[in-house]
């Protein structure tokens, strides 16, 4: 009987180890990836070192990946084939994915930063000015918020986009070619506008006053935004208290950033100063900015066809509350 007794035990205890290992299966098969695309500045840096949207989610059993881009036209193509869920970029990178055929919503933008990108030129260069770009090389991101500075900056200096060379490469490669000498000018953006000034005297030709707003936008698959509403609210919701926390502390912000972005804390300081900082729902009038860039990248023949950017700005439906 004794023995008995211990064998049903055994059995008991060996169901029971089943139960829980079934449900630990479950439980890990039932958990989700949010996947973020960051680039090398701004709040989202700031959030992800922060850890704050993690721990949120943890609770809802939602697991944060962050994948980090070079730039947005790169960030918005994996968001457009579905490699990742929730991302930011500038003016321009949502235009040409738009007119792409991707699937995306603006969710939310930062306030106009228009001295973060400019026109900048080696500290020998004997170029005083962008109307003196006529004829050479400029560097760039081709389809990134500095793209439509260029086109502004030329405008407003009499200068055709048609005159000037354009070299389009991503931020490391431009840089190299930009120290070695073989492109003129580059348009480029914080931070690494910050550490071509800091590292290589890089001088200044112009930058995005009274030209761009140089907005930064929060952008999320259609499809994600659609389904989860509640987990897109929740990363507004923390970007709104990183921003709020960074306005107030930007030392400790550009502290903070610093090891993050693997540069020194000076470039990072001087990045940081130029940002601007408190998150806000995309409104009509900044839509109606993304419009007037769309159609002058339209009639400049940089994107296949005209499009109408409010189809892309993102509605939440009121009765779903942000993921706690």
């Amino acid at each position: 009987m004794h023995t008995r007794r211990l064998l049903l035990r055994a059995a008991i205890a060996g169901a029971t180890l089943l139960s829980l290992a079934a449900g630990s299966a479950h439980a890990q098969a039932a958990k989700e990836t949010l996947r973020i695309g960051y680039q090398k500045y701004g709040t989202l840096t700031l959030l992800k070192g922060q850890g704050t949207l993690e721990k949120r989610l943890a609770a809802r059993n939602i697991d944060v990946k962050w994948i980090e881009f070079p730039a947005g036209p790169v960030l918005l193509e994996a968001l457009n084939v579905g490699s990742i869920d929730f991302g930011t970029v500038g003016e321009a990178p949502p235009i040409f994915a738009q007119a792409a055929g991707a699937q995306l919503v603006y969710v939310g933008n930062e306030p106009p930063a228009p001295a973060g990108e400019a026109i900048i030129v080696p500290k020998g260069s004997s170029i005083k000015s962008v109307a003196e770009l006529k004829g050479k090389k400029v560097v760039l991101n081709k389809g990134s918020n500095v793209h439509y500075l260029l086109v502004k900056a030329l405008e407003k200096a009499g200068v055709k986009y048609s005159d000037i060379q354009p070299v389009f490469l991503p931020p490391a490669d431009a840089r190299a070619a930009f120290e070695r000498g073989a492109v003129d000018a580059w348009v480029i953006w914080d931070p690494f506008l910050a550490a071509a000034e800091k590292q290589i005297g890089a001088r200044l030709l112009a930058d995005g006053k009274g030209l761009v707003s140089n907005h930064q936008f929060y952008l999320a698959s259609r499809d994600y935004a659609d389904k989860r509403q509640d987990v897109v609210l929740a990363i507004f919701d923390e970007l709104a208290k990183t921003d709020e926390w960074a306005r107030t502390n930007q030392k400790d912000a550009a502290a903070l950033l610093a090891p993050l972005l693997g540069l020194h804390l000076p470039v990072v300081e001087l990045a940081a100063a130029r940002f601007a900082y408190g998150v806000k729902p995309v409104t009509a009038q900044v839509i109606a900015e993304q419009q007037r860039i769309a159609d002058v990248f339209s009639d400049l023949k940089l994107i296949p066809k005209r499009i109408n950017v409010s189809e892309a700005a993102w509605s939440p439906k009121p009765n779903v509350a942000a993921a706690k």
